[in-house]
């Protein structure tokens, strides 16, 4: 069973649950957003298996007990699969996340703090090793231009694609456009991923 720890909404520590009670009480948790850049100016969103949307390079829970540098670390690893030295991750932000939904006939009550973090990726394409069950690949697009659609709100932008087929990882040059971009209901694309694009913008100049 997987155990998280919980706060009150100031930050303060008050102890650990299991994460379905965690969800089924509303208690607020960390999470971390984990977003992997090239110096070129590229930064890398995962595909994901269920809604084959881009999305971060890797997010997820912060188990009871670790720290966000090492969550970054596992979830990249467990998402796909780059072990990463995380201690050099730089926070872009931290935001408050409420969310209420149904899933499967139970009303989960999401109250997070999503941890943005940044990472310098020099591996190669060969690198990746996807858990196919969540990503379906990675998309590597410039962080400018990424910024510049979401700006537009309309329009293409040049992206290479890395799956893995046949037991091999394979890229592909496409050209990818706002509504491959995963945004959830009341949210747009520009607000979502501006002040992590515009981080990695800064630090690659």
């Amino acid at each position: 069973m997987e155990y998280l720890d919980y706060y009150d909404e100031e930050g303060n520590y008050l102890g650990y649950k299991s994460r379905d009670e965690v969800h089924k009480e509303g208690l607020w948790h960390n999470t971390v957003h984990c977003w992997l850049y090239e110096m070129d100016g590229s930064v890398y969103f995962q595909i994901r298996s269920s809604s084959h949307k881009f999305y971060t390079t890797a997010s997820g829970h912060v188990l009871k007990g670790e720290s966000i540098k090492d969550a970054f670390r596992r979830e990249i690893n467990e998402e796909i699969g780059l072990d990463i030295d995380s201690s050099d991750a730089m926070l872009v932000d931290i935001v408050p996340w409420r969310m209420d939904k149904m899933k499967n006939g139970t009303l989960i009550k999401d109250r997070a703090k999503a941890h943005v973090y940044i990472d310098l990726f020099e591996g190669d394409i060969n690198s990746f090793k996807f858990d196919l069950n969540e990503v379906l690949g990675v998309v590597k697009v410039k962080a400018k231009d990424a910024l510049e659609l979401f700006k537009r709100g309309s329009g293409e932008i040049p992206a290479i694609i890395i799956t893995t087929k046949d037991n091999k990882n394979i890229s592909e040059n496409k050209l990818v456009n706002i509504d491959d971009f995963l945004v959830m209901k009341d949210e747009n694309a520009y607000d979502k991923y501006k002040d992590v694009l515009n981080k990695i913008i800064e630090v690659t100049k």
